[in-house]
This record gives C-alpha cells, sequence and structure tokens, in this order.
C-alpha cells in the first residue's frame, strides 16, 4: 500500500440516521420534508414511524409541557433533559434542539459552551432566533463543527419586544429586513433556516434566494419544509388554535395515523393550504 490516502468505499447500512446531506438532497429534488415538535422518547418513536424527517426538540415545552405562557422560562437544563429523552427513544429522524433564552445571547463562547451541551445529549443541530445580529454566533459555531438552524421573523424568546404574536414582514421595510437578514444568516453558515408567521410571498422569496432549506411555521407553502408544534398537529392548543395549524386527528383513528396524514399533506403540497396562510 502507498503512502497515499485513499478513498475508502463503506457499505451502505440500512437504517442510518438522517443527516443535512440528506435533507439537502430532498430538496435539491424538489422534494418536501417534514418536521414536528418532540419532546420523549416514546413520541419521538411514532413520529420517526409515521416518516417524520426531523424531530425539534423545541423550547415550546414551556407553554405545551409546562403551562407557561411564554417560551422565556425554559431552561438549559429543561432542553439537556428533553433532548436526552428525544435521542433515546428515536434512531433514524435528525433531532435539532432549541437554544433557550439566556443561553447564547452573551457571547460566541457562551453559546459554543451550551450548544456543545445540547449535541452531548443527543441532538444533531441546534436552532437560534434572531436575524443579523446573531452571525457571528452562527460563524463562530458552525466554524468549530456545530451545525446551526436559523430562525426569524416571529422569534418567541423576543415575544415582549415583538408585541405579542403576531405577523412579522408586513411591510415593505421589514420584509427587506428579514430577506437581508436571511441572506447574513445564511453566508454566516447557517445550514438550514426557520421561517415563523410572515407573509406566503415574502418566504417562497426568501426560500429562492438561498441555497439552505427553509421550514416555515404560519409561512406558506413555498418553504422546503413544514414544521408544527406537536400539541397543535394534534389538536391539543394551549391557548387557541393558531391560524397557521390544522387539527390532524380529525377523522384519524391513532395518533400514528394522524402524524402520516401531516407528513403526507406537507409532502403532496396539501398544507399548508391558502387558509393557512398570510
Amino acid at each position: 500500500m502507498s503512502g497515499k490516502n485513499k478513498l475508502i468505499n463503506l457499505p451502505v447500512i440500512k437504517g442510518m440516521r438522517t443527516t443535512l446531506t440528506t435533507l439537502q438532497k430532498m430538496v435539491d429534488n424538489n422534494e418536501k420534508f417534514t418536521v414536528l415538535t418532540c419532546y420523549d422518547a416514546i413520541f419521538a418513536k411514532i413520529l420517526e414511524n409515521a416518516g417524520v424527517d426531523v424531530l425539534l426538540v423545541g423550547d415550546s415545552l414551556g407553554n405545551v409541557l409546562q403551562g407557561h405562557s411564554t417560551t422565556l422560562s425554559v431552561s438549559m437544563d429543561d432542553m439537556i433533559y428533553h433532548t436526552r429523552c428525544v435521542a433515546q427513544g428515536s434512531s433514524k429522524a435528525l433531532i435539532i434542539a432549541d437554544m433557550p433564552f439566556g443561553s447564547y445571547q452573551i457571547s460566541p463562547q457562551q453559546a459554543f459552551d451550551n450548544a456543545a451541551r445540547l449535541l452531548a445529549a443527543g441532538a444533531q443541530m441546534v436552532k437560534i432566533e434572531g436575524g443579523n445580529i446573531m452571525s457571528e454566533t452562527v460563524h463562530f459555531l458552525t466554524q468549530r463543527g456545530i451545525p446551526v438552524c436559523a430562525h426569524i421573523g416571529l422569534t418567541p424568546q423576543s415575544i415582549h419586544q415583538l408585541g405579542g404574536y403576531k405577523l412579522q414582514g408586513s411591510t415593505d421595510k421589514t420584509a427587506k429586513q428579514l430577506l437581508d437578514d436571511a441572506k447574513h444568516l445564511e453566508k454566516a453558515g447557517a445550514a438550514m433556516m426557520v421561517m415563523e408567521v410572515i407573509p406566503a410571498r415574502l418566504a417562497k422569496k426568501i426560500t429562492h434566494a438561498l441555497q439552505i432549506p427553509t421550514i416555515g411555521i404560519g409561512a406558506g407553502a413555498g418553504c422546503s419544509a413544514q414544521v408544527l408544534v406537536l400539541h397543535d398537529a394534534l389538536g391539543l392548543y394551549h391557548l387557541k388554535k393558531p391560524r397557521f395549524v390544522k387539527d390532524f386527528m380529525a377523522g384519524a383513528g391513532s395518533i400514528q395515523e394522524a402524524v402520516g396524514h401531516y407528513v403526507s399533506a406537507v409532502k403532496t403540497g396539501q398544507f399548508p393550504a391558502q387558509e393557512h396562510e398570510f
């Protein structure tokens, strides 16, 4: 054998975990992928068996599990615990974990320390809320091996600053700001982009402007993927049914069947429909 490096052809192993490369190939082939929030091992198995591609351990657990009106009370310990639970029940889906409020805003170094804890707990990616101001942090993390999903539009951790859960990017000025934010975050290294509660037309424009996949929630059907809070998709609303949500339990005989309906509806373009858009 010569001293030169040689490529090794590894066998393809069935049941390997979904990766960012997997999802990017789906997008490049014009295939939608599906995301749902998940907080425990049992639901991780159910969602995977129904065909969900990505499990988001969301800080929405502050609302649906802890009963709070915002996500601001969720701690790093909460996120680590639930990420471990989801990872324990999961074998295929990509796992994204939310960085909770206060865990990444001080400095890139603080963000790295906490993101590393989430990856150690079983996540393959972390999600960070915020626009261009978070570009330095995104760059810092991705240059050190931590994949980042950005999150723009309605950012629940900034709910008091935004003045409530309301549509973002509805004016020419704010729409341009979101497009600029998305481009800066992609350039900084973000590998995916969540867009929440923005006009469908704007979300489609941003999706076409980026090379990375976009994940919509209340952002119309023009995104690369869709995400819902699991409890919302099952008709279990913390406060009231959001406009962008569909109850997939209606007419379903089981939770797994309901989730299967969600997966099918996203992949065939039936969800979200015009009634779920802004």
